[in-house]
């Protein structure tokens, strides 16, 4: 079976960036209920569209007719987007994005996008969500670098106490850090360019704003 990046289409905000187009060029695409929204923004037509369809505007169904459907009942214990990625693994997926994961109305789903990060790269997946303008990557124990612009602003956000936290080429370094759980000392730093972060030990993401300059 052919391993390939899926890009999953989320009901959150989503702004078409340069950025973006290069991160989603070659992708396949599965949409995830409302998500199929931003099909039109990104000008592709997913192979696959799942979900309940209980937020999805009813003149997209005539615009995408001939994308085929998996119908669920609202009484489920999935929600679309975690359908999406089911769906996506099952036909190979190597690589996850999530686009529309960050923003909207529903904060518990923009959360509980930011878990289904960490748990996927637990489980060895690669993965990024994104609303064009902001990222999340998963932060797991080994080393890992980010392409981000010089000045763009980053954050770590722990799930759990993290230990041996190491960040490199940004305003703030760390080498070895303690970070308990719930700090905010790695809150709103300045990337020098790609950052290095290196983890000994817990679970977290980094939450990126490419476009971001504010802190240059």
């Amino acid at each position: 079976m052919t391993r390939s990046t899926f890009t999953i289409l989320l009901g959150g905000a989503l702004t078409l960036t340069e950025r973006l187009t290069v991160q989603l060029s070659g992708s396949r695409f599965i949409a995830a209920d409302g998500g199929i929204r931003h099909a039109k923004t990104l000008g592709v037509e997913p192979e696959l569209w799942v979900g309940d369809f209980d937020s999805t505007d009813q003149a997209l169904f005539a615009d995408y007719a001939e994308v085929p459907r998996e119908s669920y009942p609202a009484a489920k214990n999935a929600t679309d987007g975690e359908l999406a990625v089911e769906a996506a693994l099952a036909r190979g997926a190597s690589t996850l994005i999530f686009a529309g994961a960050l923003g909207g109305t529903r904060s518990d789903h923009a959360f509980l996008h930011l878990l289904r990060l960490a748990a996927l790269a637990e489980e060895g997946h690669a993965a990024l969500m994104t609303s064009g303008e902001e990222e999340a990557h998963a932060l797991m124990p080994g080393v890992h670098e980010i392409d981000l612009p010089k000045g763009s602003l980053f954050s770590i956000l722990g799930f759990t106490d993290l230990t041996g936290l190491s960040i490199e080429n940004a305003r703030y370094p760390l080498h070895g850090f303690a970070l308990p759980f719930g700090s905010s000392r790695t809150i709103s730093n300045v990337a020098e360019g790609p950052v290095r972060f290196s983890l000994k030990s817990g679970r977290a993401v980094v939450l990126a704003r490419p476009y971001d300059l504010s802190g240059a």
